[in-house]
């Protein structure tokens, strides 16, 4: 014990002085860590439908497996899951990453779609093919009204996933044990293609993928030149594992399916857009699906920040596109990434006079934007804040991982932001009697230092 602690005070020392140490990339793995087996791994919940109803798995193996299926029976305190588990066949899909940058592994991935299941129910599942089984997991679907329910929001988990965001992730769940979904906001991993990393993300969350629902974003480093004449003409494509390892729904915009989509769960639409297509379809899409939204809340998330918090960045022509819409359906909540800090802040929106044709601004406020992080890059915040746009910047944070739960009730939402230790740093409440209103903001932040570069142990690149 006094060694540790002699140890603990030299770190501390170390970090006063502001010496630098050298900070790997990542820990070593041996040779064929992460391979596919015929052993089922990165099982992996999502939705691809209605939540009360539908419950979408995926898995994968090498390519001896040819055929595989999942059994599913609603759980009971037995243990012969067996007998009362139906067969439900798998669609399987080869992925051959031979050709493209880091991923070079040939893989066979597997999808099965629970249908026909009833809302509010706690169901078991595992998959295999007959021979190959993994553990039996459990998921309950979302109930057929509103209901109160909590999920999970974090931001780029990109570097240092295993080393670093395995107890980020597992902080969040072990806080709110009653998640039923987490949202990742883009940049999962740092290189679109890479096996080793996709590996370290699937490992890093082990077994709470296949129990808690994952819905992921895409950001920019889920785009990656697929081979060494694309980098040069810097040509982009998404991961080259994305579409086998998420099943994930295709109600998006054309072209965009399973990167833009969205589905309701319990009074609220949430939407997932994709940043990295900036075009005007996709606007349109999102105007027209809350123009129909029945749902009290509406909860988007996405990977650029509509305001940046770092450097020089400013996604100005994405702010002009996207934010109008927000303002008019009165987007509640809107959860991002990317920029490697974290920022919580309001903006007014703005309402356009019918007659006129001139937009003037809405004093009651508007929608709430949040930036987060989860791994372990950490970037310094930008120097003014957000002087430079029309929002209030309300809560900053540099170099600190951190995961948000997010409990929808009835007509309040409760935000809550957690360092990977559990401890509270940000806090708020939105509250709304019905739909098509702006929602009432109140103040929740604890009386907890700022956490910045000089007041937190240093970050090394």
């Amino acid at each position: 014990m006094r060694a540790f602690l002699v140890g603990l005070s030299t770190v501390f020392a170390i970090a006063a002085s502001g010496q630098s140490q050298p900070y790997p990339e990542s820990v070593d793995f041996p040779a064929g860590w992460g391979a596919p087996s015929p052993q089922p791994d990165r099982i992996i919940l999502t939705f691809s439908g209605d939540p009360a109803r539908t419950q979408s798995v995926t898995w994968r193996t090498d390519t001896t497996i040819r055929a595989a299926l999942a059994q599913l029976s609603v759980a009971h305190g037995a243990p012969r899951l067996r007998k009362t588990a139906v067969d439900v066949p798998a669609v399987t899909t080869r992925l051959d990453g031979r050709g493209v940058l880091t991923a070079g592994a040939v893989s066979h991935h597997h999808s099965a779609t629970f249908t026909g299941l009833q809302p509010g129910t706690l169901y078991a599942y595992r998959v295999g093919d007959g021979r190959h089984w993994s553990e039996w997991f459990q998921f309950r679907t979302a109930s057929a009204g509103e209901e109160p329910f909590t999920f999970l929001y974090v931001g780029d988990a990109q570097n240092y996933i295993y080393e670093l965001w395995s107890r980020l992730i597992r902080q969040g769940f072990q806080t709110s044990p009653d998640a039923r979904f987490v949202i990742h906001a883009g940049d999962l991993v740092s290189d679109a293609h890479s096996e080793r990393q996709w590996s370290e993300w699937f490992a890093a969350g082990g077994w709470l993928h296949g129990m808690l629902p994952s819905v992921p974003v895409t950001g920019n480093h889920e785009y990656r030149p697929l081979t060494a004449e694309d980098a040069k003409a810097k040509r982009s494509a998404l991961s080259v594992q994305w579409r086998h390892q998420f099943t994930l729904p295709g109600n998006g915009p054309s072209g965009l399916e399973e990167t833009a989509y969205w589905f309701d769960y319990q009074g609220a639409r949430i939407v997932v857009l994709n940043s990295m297509e900036q075009e005007q379809a996709q606007r349109d899409w999102l105007d027209s699906l809350l123009t129909d939204n029945p749902n009290r809340w509406t909860i988007l998330s996405f990977h650029f920040p509509i305001y940046s918090t770092t450097g020089d960045r400013d996604n100005k022509e994405l702010r002009e596109l996207w934010k109008p819409v927000f303002d008019k359906h009165h987007v509640d909540l809107v959860l991002q990434g990317h920029d490697h800090t974290y920022a919580r802040g309001r903006a007014r929106s703005f309402a356009t006079n019918a007659s006129t044709g001139v937009n003037r601004r809405d004093r009651k406020g508007g929608s709430v934007y949040v930036v987060s992080v989860s791994g372990g890059k950490m970037y310094d915040f930008k120097k003014g804040g957000w002087q430079e746009y029309d929002a209030t910047l309300e809560r900053k944070a540099e170099n600190t991982q951190l995961f948000q739960s997010v409990r929808v009730d009835g007509g309040r939402i409760q935000f809550r932001s957690f360092t990977a230790t559990g401890e509270l740093y940000d806090a708020f409440d939105l509250r709304k009697r019905r739909k098509g209103r702006e929602a009432r903001f109140r103040e929740r932040m604890p009386e907890t230092p700022e956490r910045v570069h000089d007041n937190t142990i240093p970050h090394y690149h």
